[in-house]
């Protein structure tokens, strides 16, 4: 098997995990509005861990002198930039009560997502046992962060089918990204040094500004507990794959 057909079979692989939200569409309503800040909690976990133990030393590892914290910001800037825009798409006639962070959510995971691809495919370059090892580093983290996305999506507003599909739909850029580091192999290894640290700070900013402050919603004091436990949970479940894969 060459290395083009590694890329695409791990990549889309790894696109499947998006459909572990599937197993919510057997719960009851009820019971699925209970656990969505949970899954809220966890998603936001999951960001600050992947964003500050996985994503941003990766870079700096690679970075070869480059201000590495200069495209964390950017990355920021760039998302708070993106999120007023829509914004201002369905609120400038007046009050809104409209969320804008699920679809920051998408916007966000795509572009994660679309590095992953591009990491994948700069390691089959260097060996098939290194591609493999990324690929399935890159598939445990996802796991834990396709639920919580999924939660996002529903406590956003969108319906249970659309958020499966809106899920999958960006999980497939994982896919293109494996594509594209295929075709740009001799420079793929700068370009990741740069989209990295982007990635980052669009996971601080979404998680940061987002998610947190409707975690911050919740008044009871036990549940209030519980959501700040599950969030960290997330940013441990980040920091164990880290130390069982390295990556």
């Amino acid at each position: 098997m060459n290395d083009l057909a590694y890329i695409l079979l791990s990549t889309f692989a790894i696109a499947l995990i998006a459909f572990v939200g599937i197993f919510t569409l057997a719960m009851k309503e009820r019971l699925l509005n209970k656990i969505l800040i949970v899954l809220v909690s966890l998603s936001a976990g999951v960001l600050m861990g992947g964003a500050f133990l996985h994503l941003m030393p990766e870079a700096v590892e690679g970075s070869q002198g480059a201000d590495i914290l200069v495209f964390v910001l950017v990355g920021f800037i760039l998302f708070f930039i993106i999120e007023k825009f829509l914004h201002w798409r369905h609120c400038h006639n007046g009050k809104c009560d409209v969320h804008t962070f699920h679809y920051m959510n998408l916007i966000g995971d795509s572009v994660h997502n679309f590095i992953d691809g591009l990491i994948i495919a700069a390691s089959f370059f260097v060996s098939t046992s290194l591609g493999i090892t990324s690929a399935i580093a890159i598939a445990a983290h996802e796991i834990p962060q396709e639920i919580g996305d999924f939660g996002v999506l529903i406590y956003g507003g969108f319906k249970k089918k659309r958020a499966i599909v809106l899920n999958f739909a960006v999980a497939t850029t994982v896919i293109v990204g494996g594509g594209v580091g295929y075709i740009i192999s001799k420079s793929i290894e700068q370009a990741v040094i740069f989209l990295i640290p982007f990635a980052a700070g669009g996971f601080i900013y979404i998680a940061a500004t987002d998610l947190i402050p409707e975690i911050k919603k919740e008044l009871d004091i036990k549940k209030s507990m519980a959501t700040i436990l599950v969030f960290i949970c997330g940013i441990l479940i980040m920091w164990l794959i880290k130390t069982v894969f390295g990556g």
